[in-house]
């Protein structure tokens, strides 16, 4: 079973961070086994925020996150928009069967508004079935940043655009193709669990991790409850 993370920077990290995707890397390997399944993707690096240009590192903080684990589709500053038009080759080329998606957030704060986002996630799947039209996606609502609890309008085209997700992934789910809405992290406290009132840290990144297994565990039988190792980080 091969997985494809996609997202923005939340899903992508900076230099020095483990990443949600290294956590639920780990997860996939303690409740499925090592050999039965594959991360793929046409990108692999951190964004580098020290003076380079876009995604240029290397330095994730785990030592034992292996480079064929690294891969993945996500981008700094990149949201639906962008990532609508690159996720039918990309998934074509690696032959994702499962998409575990994160965006929604910057299409907000810099580009479309909630409708204009949500036409955007209509297009993406389409996209995705195009490319393999037995893909299982999973779509994570958009968390409130410290932006939403500054503006209020801002919060209010979050709130609006998580409606409009969960209509379309309502509309678009198919017994071929299904696609599940996953819950906002339970106790998820922007305060405690970003380093910025945006980015996740240790704490939020196992939370967000947490919440794609117990998606997959719950609605499709893949993996297990999410248990961090004993010595997460």
């Amino acid at each position: 079973m091969r997985f494809m993370f996609v997202g923005d920077s939340m899903t992508i990290g900076r230099a020095g961070d483990y990443t949600w995707r290294y956590r639920m890397w780990q997860h996939l390997g303690a409740t499925l086994g090592d050999g039965s399944f594959e991360i793929v993707g046409p990108r692999s690096a951190l964004y580098d925020d020290t003076g380079a240009d876009g995604p240029a590192g290397q330095d994730y903080a785990a030592p034992d996150f292996p480079g064929h684990a690294r891969r993945h589709l996500a981008g700094w500053g990149e949201g639906w928009q962008h990532m609508a038009p690159l996720i039918g080759p990309a998934a074509a080329e690696h032959r994702a069967d499962v998409l575990l998606v994160s965006l929604g957030l910057i299409d907000l704060g810099f580009y479309t508004n909630a409708e204009q986002t949500a036409g955007n996630v209509r297009a993406f799947a389409a996209a995705a079935r195009e490319a393999r039209p037995g893909i299982r996606m999973v779509f994570l609502p958009v968390i409130p940043n410290v932006r939403a609890e500054d503006e209020p309008p801002f919060a209010a085209e979050v709130a609006r655009f998580n409606e409009l997700l969960a209509k379309a992934v309502a509309d678009l789910t198919t017994d071929a193709s299904p696609i599940l809405l996953a819950a906002r992290p339970d106790a998820y406290d922007i305060h405690r669990d970003t380093y910025d009132g945006t980015h996740p840290n240790a704490s939020g990144e196992h939370r967000l991790a947490g919440e794609f297994a117990a998606v997959l565990h719950q609605a499709w039988g893949i993996g297990g409850p999410y248990r961090p190792a004993p010595a997460a980080r």
